[in-house]
């Protein structure tokens, strides 16, 4: 069989303006992930074209060629479209600190972004849908590459993992709600292809972390 590694990046700089790169905790967090991932012989590597992606699989020793079909969703968008005074940033900053628990409050509004998102609302470049649809695609793809006994590494994000793992446990995406807000940052997923198709073998692996680097954002 065929084996590809799902992997999320590390630890990207939540909370700020520029949320595509690696926080000073993500750096350690990508080395860390490279130390494991130091004797699995890659015969592919692919990331998305997010910069969070490829800096992680740089600091983990890797050289991925891009392919945009990895890419997470975009989270501004979402929030912009479920609330549109937060297309300025300090708005919402500030909004949230009078909450007095901002980030508890970002995760309630968050989740409340997302749904609009999954049940249809408008706004969007891209739908749940789509996003779900080329993400399958992706691996797919990836695995379509392949030979017998060979290895891709993919570095991604935690919503086209969710997304792809739904579908191949479940046949749909009704999952996803579940296993996105759980994706650890750096945790590998195992996806074996073979004559049946694509199985899950392992979700969100992260042993190589420990206690002190584990991260979910």
């Amino acid at each position: 069989m065929a084996v590809v590694y799902l992997i999320r990046h590390a630890q990207a700089s939540f909370g700020a303006r520029d949320y595509d790169k690696l926080s000073p905790l993500g750096e350690q967090q990508a080395v860390r992930l490279g130390s494991t991932l130091g004797e699995v012989r890659a015969d592919v590597v692919v990331s998305g074209s997010m910069l969070r992606h490829q800096q992680t699989a740089s600091l983990a020793g890797f050289t991925p060629e891009v392919d945009a079909g990895y890419d997470e969703f975009d989270h501004q968008e979402l929030i912009v479209a479920h609330k549109p005074a937060y297309k300025r940033h300090t708005v919402m900053v500030a909004d949230l600190a009078r909450s007095g628990h901002p980030k508890r409050a970002f995760q309630e509004m968050f989740t409340a972004a997302t749904q609009r998102w999954i049940d249809g609302g408008d706004g969007y470049s891209e739908s749940f849908q789509a996003f779900c649809d080329r993400s399958e695609a992706a691996v797919r793809r990836t695995a379509g590459r392949l030979g017998k006994g060979e290895t891709a590494l993919v570095f991604t994000s935690g919503g086209p993992i969710a997304a792809v793992v739904s579908r191949l446990l479940s046949g749909g995406d009704g999952l996803w709600t579940k296993l996105n807000p759980v994706t650890i940052n750096t945790a590998i997923t195992k996806v074996v292809s073979g004559r049946g198709g694509l199985t899950v073998v392992s979700y969100n692996e992260h042993v190589h972390l420990g206690a002190d680097l584990l991260t979910y954002r």
